[in-house]
Formats: C-alpha cells, structure tokens, sequence
C-alpha cells in the first residue's frame, strides 16, 4: 500500500463558502431582506468551487439589480451580521462599458478566487466576503472586511488590486458598514479613504 496521497484527494480551504443570489427589485415588498436570498452553493474545496461556478450565470447575465454574495459560512451577507458590523468594505466601481467588455465577470472571478483562496488576507481572518452589484449605469464589487484598522485594511486592498490585475489609476474606495447600517443605503456613503 502507497503512502502518497490519494490524487483525487482535494485540498480543503481553510473556511467554508457559501454563494448567495437576490434580486431585492423582484421580492414581494412585505418580504424581509433575508428571506429573498437564493443559496447557490456551498463551497469548501476547488472542485466544489468549479462546480458552483460552472452551474450559475456569469454576473453580467443577471438582470437589473441582482446581486451575488460569496461570505464565510455563519456570516450572513448583512451589515448587521456581528462578524460585519465593525467592518466596512472596499467599492471597486465599473463602468457599464468596461462591464459589457468583460471586466465585470473577470473581476467577479479574480475576486471570488482570491478571497476563497485567501490570497488577500494574511491571518485569514479579516476578509468575510465579496459582493458583485449589477446596476444600470454601472456594476460594482465590493470586498467586505470585519476592520475597520486602516493599515490592515489597506494591505488588504493593495492585495485585492494585484489580485485584480488593475494599474494603480483604479481607485477602491473604503466605506464603513456602520455609516450603511445609518443611512440605509449601500454605496451612497461617505469615503474613508481609497487605495
């Protein structure tokens, strides 16, 4: 009997994923936010990556106003989620015509492979998830964090931009959850500071 290891063994990541579909435009409105989340898939290993990936449409295939969520397992993808609410996010903007060129879907990808493969996050306990936002004039990828820690925060997002392939002329643009969670909205919040 062989002692090396079984090829088709898969490596485990490190923390269990979970992709998450909502369209809040197409919910009944007496519908709690929540209650409009699609689960897409659990994802612990690449195979169960691929697999999810490969069964969903790309982002820039969604209709109006969906939105994608790739979070830790046990952490809702909600400003108030305890592991979110001291956090904040990074805001990667693109534009409709850079979406439709494929940006869009080759950023979601980047992001969504760096972030289970915890390539941007040197404890590994940082980074809770990533949200791809399909809007009108433009779509939108955010990096949420539980830290707000600057310094931390902006290794993270220098990591996320060489993750992304972009020069240093594309700007992420930090905002807190907690001024979200004030003002109800998710993007129209004031700036902390960009990288």
């Amino acid at each position: 009997m062989s002692d090396a290891p079984d090829e088709m063994t898969s490596k485990v990541f490190h923390n269990k994923w979970v992709l998450w579909y909502d369209n809040p435009r197409l919910a009944p409105s007496e519908n709690d936010w929540k209650d409009n989340l699609k689960n897409c898939g659990a994802i612990n290993c690449p195979e169960e990556f691929w697999t999810v990936i490969n069964n969903i449409k790309p982002a820039s295939q969604l209709a109006l106003n969906s939105n994608y969520h790739l979070f830790k397992e046990g952490i809702e993808p909600m400003w108030e989620d305890p592991q979110n609410k001291e956090g904040g996010k990074f805001v990667l903007t693109i534009p409709k015509k850079e979406s439709k060129a494929g940006r869009c879907d080759d950023w979601w990808l980047y992001t969504m492979l760096a972030v289970v493969g915890e390539t941007i996050d040197n404890s590994g306990d940082v980074v809770c998830g990533a949200v791809v936002s399909i809007r009108k004039s433009q779509d939108r990828i955010a990096l949420w964090l539980k830290s707000n820690d600057r310094a931390v925060a902006t290794s993270i997002g220098q990591r996320w931009k060489k993750a992304l392939e972009v020069t240093n002329k594309t700007s992420l643009k930090y905002q807190a959850h907690k001024d979200a969670f004030v003002s109800g909205s998710s993007f129209t919040n004031e700036i902390k500071f960009v990288v």
